[in-house]
């Protein structure tokens, strides 16, 4: 049986994934702002700790804490987070910069601090949650797209820094799950809507309101996805979860691949003329 450490296990995928984990005997260590998560009984052993996500200090104890705890960790799962939808210029300063310090921040200090630990070991696996929206953005979610792209960046070149320290680590990017995501105000903020942008912004966030709880994704068999690629022999930098994210990731690697044969010779003409 493995060890694991989750960040943000109250609800969703987070609290998904630790239900399977100890359905199947893993030992896990899962972080949450307050209260207990509804686990219920389960084979394997759970220990929760409170951790404000905002707060370095906080997230740097918790992770030396959930390594105390189980002596040494084999997955590491950055699931905490939440959304900042709306049109840009709604969001106001204090918005930002939470949403880069729970989304952002908090991650990287999580694996900056495991990090020495788990080269200690000589293995272990990181896997960063981000998103879809953080390989093909739309309208609407761009400080969240933001924040996700930021992950997707981070962990593809960390993982190419600890490979030849047997350390693996996974961008995981699911699509739209049936979750309380959209539903619940304290894990997704809509900024002030602007009739300007409705045609956009406005399109956007009716649509994602439309979807809210009735969502492809099923929590569920993402957490039993998310086991199965933690056993891999060598397991993908890489993964998308869902149909839709898939189809969203080709539709956004096929329009990138078109535009850049289209100002390739722009691009081109940089060089210095040997």
């Amino acid at each position: 049986m493995a060890n694991w450490f989750i960040t943000g296990i109250s609800r969703g995928l987070g609290l998904a994934l630790a239900k399977v984990l100890l359905a199947e005997g893993h030992r896990v260590v899962g972080t949450v702002r307050g209260g207990l998560p509804p686990i219920g009984p389960s084979v394997g052993t759970l220990r929760v700790l409170l951790a404000d996500m905002a707060d370095g200090t906080s997230v740097e104890a918790a992770v030396h804490e959930a390594f105390r705890e189980l002596g040494r960790i084999d997955v590491i799962v950055n699931n905490a987070g939440y959304g900042l939808l709306g049109a840009v210029e709604a969001s106001t300063e204090d918005e930002l910069r939470h949403l880069f310090e729970v989304d952002v921040f908090a991650p990287i200090r999580v694996a900056r601090v495991a990090l020495p630990y788990l080269r200690e070991q000589g293995s272990g696996h990181i896997i960063n949650i981000t998103s879809i929206a953080g390989r093909a953005p739309g309208p609407g979610i761009a400080l969240y797209a933001a924040a996700k792209h930021a992950m997707e960046g981070f962990s593809i070149s960390l993982a190419q820094e600890v490979a030849p320290l047997g350390i693996r680590v996974t961008a995981l990017a699911p699509g739209q799950f049936r979750t309380d995501f959209l539903a619940d105000s304290s894990i997704s903020i809509s900024a002030k809507e602007d009739p300007a942008y409705g045609p956009s912004v406005g399109a956007t966030l009716s649509a994602l309101s439309q979807i809210s709880h009735n969502q492809l994704g099923d929590p569920e068999l993402a957490a039993a996805a998310i086991l199965a690629m933690a056993k891999a022999e060598i397991p993908p930098m890489r993964l998308l979860l869902g149909s839709d994210a898939a189809k969203r990731a080709r539709a956004r690697a096929d329009a990138d691949a078109q535009e850049m044969e289209l100002w390739s010779d722009l691009t081109d003409s940089t060089d210095f003329r040997l």
